[in-house]
């Protein structure tokens, strides 16, 4: 079940029930969803770190402001783990090609 189908379900609506434009924008969205791919999900998460960061530029001093900057960097936190969970892949590829080009060819042994 799909994000989509657990919603319509929890608010009592059936696909059948859906006009035909509602069902096109429905088919429309669990296609997008099926199609996000990691490099997607990768620029998303920097594009929300980049956000949170231009909000922490924002904070002033006052008391309302302390909290929502604890608020911020915790979510900051989050998105940086985040983008370094999806990028060490990529990053351990590169450092292993990097090290094997150091390699000296075997010759003649």
């Amino acid at each position: 079940m799909n994000l989509y189908e657990k919603y319509l379900e929890e608010e009592g609506i059936k696909y059948e029930d859906l006009n035909p434009t509602e069902k096109e924008t429905y088919n429309q969205k669990v296609f997008d969803i099926k199609n996000i791919t990691i490099a997607d999900l990768k620029q998303h998460i920097i594009d929300m770190k980049n956000s949170v960061a231009l909000q922490l530029s924002d904070i002033t001093d006052t008391d309302e402001d302390v909290e929502k900057d604890i608020m911020l960097k915790a979510r900051l936190k989050n998105y940086i783990l985040l983008e370094a969970f999806l990028t060490a892949p990529d990053k351990a590829e590169k450092a292993l090609r990097d090290s094997l080009k150091n390699i000296e060819p075997l010759k003649g042994r």
